[in-house]
């Protein structure tokens, strides 16, 4: 048997013998990171007024995100090393300790390692979450898994925000984070019972025919991982850095850097994504572009609590959860969407996603008002779930693009785990760049949002585009057009 049979039949099986154990391991993973991104925002005022630090407060975000991108690129490696099942407890593990060490903290400084240890984790389980759908599922049900994964960071941008405000309220920000271990703990215990044991790199020199061990662990790409960290972390401390030009540079410095990685990336023989991203004429790269955009939209989520609480006189609490409707709509809108099938529908959701984001900020923009009337306060959450549907309408569409371009396993399961770096690091440049506009409206709040809105639907509106590009250039849709 070979490694690809091993991996098709093993999971098949396990699939069919019970969905629901597999799904809350996968899901699971990429909720818990997604809650986490934002959960820390909402009690950092708190662990603040208890620990001091006040001059390293926006780096508690910088690092967690960092830390998260850089893992996800490594999820292959993890998964060649030691199988699904050992990467998953890995994940669950690295994630339990970083929450328990943010809540027993005695400093900032701890609190801050401990975030950098916590995003590690988060990250591997979202790379985790779209890689080993590939062999914890049949094919049939690769749209509807990936669906499920890309809902848990709709969930989690709406839950994490709630959570901490709660537990902020009740000036309990230790509890918080002791309840995402346990949270964590809990979805660890459940990996062996229910994940297919897809065999580790080592061994598949041995089930391929190799005749002896050959290890088939792919190396660290240091030099991409290292332009990543560097993009990262100028993305991250752009948001945070004071004045516009400043904010400017730092974007400036991540898009050279980025610029540097795809470079390097095309002529290296060790890769973060797959080698079939820099081919010409390979649909690949629209489709994480595609990504990309859609989830730069996510980032108005950061500043909508602002523009609510100071446009509309809303409550902070009341502020934060109509700030999370597009994440909302992103959630439910993919439990449809999940469930298309057929070349032609899917084409046009996959263009139809980008175009109705940006239509949707656009409008937001059109709504906004200096002491926005009560009625109005209740238009905008309907344009706000809108917009997150569009995000829905083509996110799981384009993840299994992804996961489907290439029929080598370990190729693919790169791929997969691109989805999550992809992601990641676009909600970090989204929220750089709508910092930068915020600071454009200078002292006047109304400009600022709608600096951020138009700007945000602008780059969405690109993303029609690349999902064009991305249609005409994949081989499966052109099959079902001829």
């Amino acid at each position: 048997m070979s490694a690809d049979d091993y991996e098709s039949t093993s999971g098949q099986a396990r699939a069919a013998a019970g969905l629901p154990g597999p799904m809350i391991v996968l899901a699971g993973g990429v909720l818990v990171g997604a809650i986490n991104i934002y959960l820390a925002a909402s009690l950092l005022p708190t662990a603040v007024a208890d620990l001091g630090g006040a001059s390293f407060y926006a780096w508690n975000m910088t690092v967690y995100l960092v830390a998260m991108v850089v893992a996800t690129m490594l999820t292959g490696r993890f998964l060649s090393r030691w199988g699904n099942v050992g990467a998953y407890l890995l994940g669950f593990a690295v994630f339990t300790a970083g929450s328990l060490a943010c809540a027993l903290s005695p400093a900032m400084a701890v609190l801050l390692a401990a975030r950098g240890v916590q995003g590690f984790g988060a990250g591997l389980l979202s790379g985790l979450g779209f890689a080993v759908i590939r062999s914890a599922l049949p094919p049939r049900l690769w749209t509807r898994g990936t669906a499920l994964m890309s809902a848990m960071y709709g969930v989690g941008n709406f839950a994490g925000p709630a959570l901490g405000g709660l537990f902020a309220q009740l000036g309990s920000w230790r509890l918080a984070f002791a309840v995402m271990a346990v949270v964590s703990a809990g979805c660890g215990a459940l990996v062996p019972r229910v994940l297919p044991r897809v065999l580790p790199g080592v061994r598949r020199g041995v089930l391929s025919g190799g005749g002896h061990d050959r290890d088939l662990r792919p190396p660290v790409p240091v030099g991409s991982l290292l332009l990543v960290m560097a993009a990262a972390g100028a993305v991250s401390v752009a948001g945070v850095l004071a004045g516009t030009l400043a904010k400017a540079a730092g974007i400036g410095v991540a898009v050279l850097l980025m610029a540097g990685f795809v470079v390097h990336e095309r002529g290296s023989e060790l890769r973060v994504f797959p080698q079939a991203t820099y081919r010409s004429g390979s649909s690949l790269k629209w489709v994480y572009l595609t990504l990309g955009l859609l989830a730069c939209g996510v980032a108005a989520e950061s500043f909508l609590p602002l523009f609510g609480q100071r446009l509309a006189g809303l409550a902070p609490l009341v502020a934060g959860f109509f700030a999370a409707a597009i994440s909302l709509g992103w959630s439910l809108t993919q439990i449809g969407s999940s469930s298309v099938t057929g070349g032609r529908a899917v084409r046009r959701l996959r263009v139809l996603g980008p175009v109705l984001l940006a239509a949707g900020l656009l409008v937001q923009g059109l709504l906004q008002r200096e002491e926005t009337p009560l009625w109005l306060v209740a238009v905008w959450v309907p344009v706000l779930l809108v917009a997150g549907a569009g995000i829905g309408l083509a996110y799981p569409h384009l993840s299994v693009a992804a996961m489907s371009s290439t029929p080598d396993p370990e190729e693919g399961r790169r791929a997969a785990a691109g989805i999550a770096t992809v992601t990641s690091l676009s909600i970090a440049f989204g929220t750089a760049v709508a910092g930068v506009l915020v600071n454009l409206g200078g002292g006047s709040m109304l400009d600022s949002a709608r600096y951020v809105l138009f700007g945000l639907a602008f780059l969405c509106a690109l993303g029609a585009l690349t999902a064009h590009a991305a249609n005409r250039t994949d081989p499966a849709l052109a099959a079902d057009r001829a």
